[in-house]
């Protein structure tokens, strides 16, 4: 493990491996290195790129986690971890990540390309918008010591199932999730602006002056699919992609094809 030390002071932690160009690899809401699908998809590109995860601050072994949000100071990591890869690197994020990511470089982090599976987003009628309450009722159960409570409320706002949910709560995950539950009001906040079922401004992400890939899953819902249509047109160098079969639970099998296609370029 290695730590890197954002603008703030915050200290990042994050893993490297393989060789080849640098890759960055951006989680999504509740993940961390030590769990969700980041470590197994480094694996999968570490013999083309040289591959950083990293848990993105208040999660895992990062610090941050009693400061306040802000969007901003997540660009300032994902910057650190751009200098400790020699000053360049491409970026790929999963989900909020995904959002991040388009926000580094919209910010103007030096990335030479960017790729985004299914950045959440509702940008027509063909999916009912969040419910405005909802960030502030998760941030609530947060403050309350009610992590499960909050976990609960955001999978049944991504929809997932009941049963699913109730089997989690008596699984080892469960105790993961719980441990980095204070994190999903960030999330929110850096993806609250893109659910309320319209399209954001055309020039939202005018800053992102590099190659973009943004990818859908095949099986996904239509309103994510059309999101992702809709990022990759407004995104100044953005292209589409849909993985048949796939969901918003992508398999490294199906995005690393992909990937090393776009950044090898």
């Amino acid at each position: 493990m290695g730590q890197v030390v954002s603008k703030d002071g915050t200290a990042i932690a994050f893993t490297r491996t393989g060789s080849g160009p640098a890759l960055i690899i951006v989680d999504g809401a509740m993940c961390y290195r030590a769990f969700g699908p980041a470590t197994a998809l480094a694996e999968a590109l570490s013999d083309r790129f040289t591959v950083y995860t990293y848990d993105r601050r208040g999660r895992g072994e990062s610090g941050g986690g009693t400061t306040p949000y802000d969007v901003e100071r997540e660009v300032e990591d994902i910057a650190a971890l751009i200098g400790e890869a020699g000053g360049s690197a491409h970026l790929f994020g999963m989900s909020s990540g995904g959002t991040l990511v388009a926000e580094a470089a919209h910010r103007g982090v030096d990335a030479e390309r960017i790729a985004i599976y299914e950045s959440p987003m509702i940008v027509d009628g063909t999916h009912p918008p969040m419910d405005p309450d909802l960030p502030a009722r998760v941030e609530r159960a947060v403050g309350e010591g009610r992590r499960g409570d909050a976990i609960k409320l955001f999978m049944r706002y991504v929809g997932t199932p009941g049963i699913f949910v109730a089997a989690l709560q008596v699984m080892p995950p469960w105790r993961k999730l719980k441990g980095v539950a204070h994190t999903l009001p960030n999330d929110f906040a850096l993806t609250g602006e893109f659910q309320r079922g319209t399209p954001p401004p055309a020039d939202r992400w005018q800053g992102a002056d590099v190659p973009a890939l943004v990818i859908a899953g095949g099986k996904s819902p239509e309103y994510m699919r059309n999101a992702q249509r809709h990022l990759a047109s407004a995104l100044p160098h953005g292209e589409l992609t849909v993985l048949p079969g796939q969901t918003h639970m992508v398999k490294p099998k199906a995005t690393v094809p992909v990937l090393v296609d776009f950044f090898t370029r």
